[in-house]
């Protein structure tokens, strides 16, 4: 980028004619370029549509003072990906500069609780006016765009408002919006926004309610919305992708004890639960717990004693309901020796793991209910249990414990199938939580789907049979080892 520092970014023409004259020998000089009609940059290789999007502030306030950002560009907050901005002002017209459309909307002036914007000379449309405009009819020309947000939109705005500002926080908006509709005679929008805040509020029927998100917070399970398109785009790579089925290696005793021995003594070692591999198996062999050590102890043997346990890993969900019955069952079992962590109760604040925040206490049961359903679609039993493993870790629904209740979730899928269960090493860990990171914080399923197939076919190539005899193929695999940097798959 090529500046001079005599002039500013954006240069407006004006009625000055000295200052024109000025203009006019800059860009003879090559130092400025018209970038739109009567607007001048020194800047002479910014495309001028990608210059006036990152700008359009300054140079709508310039070109439209007095004008209120209104409808959904009052929602939205800024222009649409495609450029479109719409402004309350004194007349209707389309003006079109490099990249933006400024729609002027003729309508009603400021009213007080309309806020200035920017260096004041441009208002922004209270939180009240915008959800009203948006609720008044728009008639869209053929390919053209509308100036008002889908209904579902404004429906998932007042539940936003609903779950942040709590039931006070979303009368006070009815309220203003009672005012603002009593100025500008908006008897219709106010009537609409009314009954979606009734149905919300569970005052009225939730069936006037066309978002999904609406309808599930006013029957009293309401879900991450962001979590679930994050579930269905899992969903979408696994019914892409070609997994293998690899038998059960251990079907039957005593190989069978021998594998969960080694799940649930790798599943206790990646959340920090740390023992030697002697010292653990010794303890699940005998029922005694190290000492000093109880609740340690306890977590190794509990996680054993799920994951050993026959009839429980072949125990799958049927429904939604289900699923939370032996979330909350299962929970129970792995943490009673941790009663300060409410074995078996949902949890009640926020959790997060570093960058990573789990979904809102209150969206839990709601975000479970819709995980499943997309979970229902899936058919082979290596899908279903990479599946039902991220959603468990996504929703992170307890207080502790959750990471080792995805994998018993994610095993008991595969075998209640006579699959081969995943298992993730020591060695494995930095890959595995890796894979987890992409896929919860840049939306790519494509490593988490590689890193699981190959924990899982690295369990398919031992040959299970006594501890020590499985040990030692571990041990020569390297299973045991911390790596500090990412393991690839």
């Amino acid at each position: 980028m090529q500046k001079n520092a005599h002039w500013p970014l954006l240069i407006f023409g004006t009625s000055d004619p000295v200052l024109n004259r000025r203009i006019r020998a800059a860009r003879q000089r090559g130092e400025l370029r018209e970038v739109a009609s009567r607007l001048y940059s020194p800047d002479l290789t910014t495309p001028p549509e990608v210059l006036i999007r990152k700008h359009w502030l300054p140079i709508v306030q310039y070109l439209f003072p007095g004008a209120i950002i209104s409808h959904r560009s009052q929602l939205e907050g800024q222009p649409t990906a495609e450029g479109h901005l719409f402004l309350t002002y004194k007349y209707t017209r389309n003006v079109e500069l490099p990249g933006l459309t400024v729609h002027l909307l003729e309508g009603p002036a400021a009213l007080p609780s309309d806020a200035p914007f920017g260096d004041g000379s441009l208002l922004f449309a209270s939180e009240a006016r915008g959800l009203l405009e948006n609720l008044q009819p728009a008639r869209v020309r053929q390919g053209g765009v509308s100036k008002s947000l889908p209904l579902e939109t404004v429906e998932e705005r007042l539940e936003m408002v609903l779950r942040i500002r709590g039931e006070a926080g979303l009368n006070a908006l009815r309220d203003q919006a009672r005012e603002v509709a009593t100025a500008l005679a908006w008897h219709t929008e106010l009537v609409q926004l009314q009954r979606i805040v009734g149905a919300l509020l569970t005052t009225q029927s939730s069936k006037i309610l066309t978002s999904s998100v609406a309808r599930a917070r006013a029957l009293g399970l309401p879900f991450d919305a962001g979590r679930v398109a994050l579930f269905t785009t899992l969903l979408s790579a696994l019914q892409a992708t070609v997994l293998p089925e690899r038998a059960d290696p251990a079907p039957v005793a005593p190989a069978y004890y021998t594998v969960a021995f080694f799940e649930a003594y790798f599943s206790n070692f990646i959340e920090g639960t740390e023992f030697q591999v002697d010292e653990a198996h010794r303890m699940v062999e005998t029922g005694q717990e190290v000492g000093g050590r109880h609740a340690d102890s306890h977590d190794v043997l509990s996680t054993y004693q799920l994951c050993s346990n026959v009839a429980e890993m072949r125990l799958i969900p049927r429904s939604a309901e289900e699923l939370l019955a032996i979330l909350q069952r299962r929970h129970a079992q792995l943490m009673r020796a941790r009663p300060d962590k409410r074995p078996g109760q949902w949890k009640e604040y926020a959790n997060q793991a570093g960058l990573t925040s789990f979904v809102d206490p209150d969206l839990v049961r709601g975000t479970l209910h819709e995980g499943f359903k997309l979970y229902q679609h899936l058919r082979a039993p290596l899908a279903r249990a990479m599946f039902m493993m991220f959603l468990i870790s996504e929703v992170h629904p307890f207080d502790d414990g959750n990471g080792r209740l995805a994998r018993l979730m994610m095993n008991a899928e595969l075998v209640s199938a006579g699959q081969c269960r995943i298992i993730v090493s020591t060695h494995a860990r930095e890959g595995y939580l890796d894979a987890l990171r992409r896929l919860s914080r840049q939306n790519d399923p494509s490593l988490y789907i590689r890193m699981l197939s190959g924990a899982q076919q690295f369990v398919a190539t031992l040959r299970p049979d006594a501890y020590e005899a499985v040990k030692q193929q571990l041990e020569a695999q390297h299973a045991f080892t911390e790596v500090s940097s990412q393991l690839r798959w």
